[in-house]
């Protein structure tokens, strides 16, 4: 089954929303461009109101390795994922402040580009279009043989959801963000059919010739 990450999640109506309907994953982020930014006393505060089971994602961008560490610290996140041009060297540095994983984001525009994701030493990897969190779709076809666990983001929808999955490796994960909001805010609805149609996905169609 495929798991689903909710990223960009503000406000303490959105936690209600995340415990009823269950996501696998929430993303917080510590970018401070981002219209999702918040600090990291306050994702401390929503975390302790979500309901157990469901683990806690960091967004970071560039951020300085000291940074990255306290605000894991402070916030309680079960796990990084570095949105920026992080290096090997950077993750490998980051390990000696955190004991968390890490996750990195690719963006993908040809080929090679999945094909790179494939060999970074973070723990997880995520397949993007564009920019953090812009909701940018790609070619889901670039994405040749996947041969670890990767998440899936960029510009997915619930009315998306099975054309992405049909026309990549399955992913360990899909992440969502502007793609589940109305209103500049999660809407329940539509979490609630990006997980229905996440969690009963039947697999890729035969194409008949």
């Amino acid at each position: 089954m495929v798991k689903v990450k909710i990223c960009g999640i503000c406000h303490e109506v959105e936690i209600g929303i995340m415990n009823e309907l269950g996501p696998d994953y929430v993303g917080f982020v510590f970018v401070p461009k981002s219209r999702h930014f918040i600090a990291p006393e306050y994702a401390a505060l929503l975390r302790s109101k979500l309901r157990r089971g469901i683990q806690t994602v960091g967004v970071f961008a560039n951020e300085s390795l000291k940074t990255v560490a306290m605000t894991v610290e402070v916030s309680g996140i079960n796990m990084i994922q570095l949105h920026g041009n992080e290096t090997g060297e950077y993750i490998a540095a980051l390990r000696e402040y955190v004991r968390c994983p890490i996750m990195k984001v690719y963006k993908v525009a040809k080929p090679i580009d999945a094909e790179k994701a494939m060999y970074s030493t973070a723990d997880l990897v995520m397949l993007d279009g564009g920019n953090a969190g812009d909701g940018k779709l790609f070619d889901w076809s670039l994405i040749g043989p996947v041969h670890r666990k990767f998440f899936l983001s960029g510009g997915l929808t619930p009315e998306n959801i099975e054309d992405a999955l049909n026309l990549t490796s399955q992913p360990y994960a899909l992440n969502v963000s502007s793609g589940v909001e109305a209103n500049r805010t999660k809407d329940y609805r539509k979490v609630m059919k990006f997980i229905s149609a996440a969690r009963n996905f039947k697999g890729k169609k035969r194409v008949s010739m």
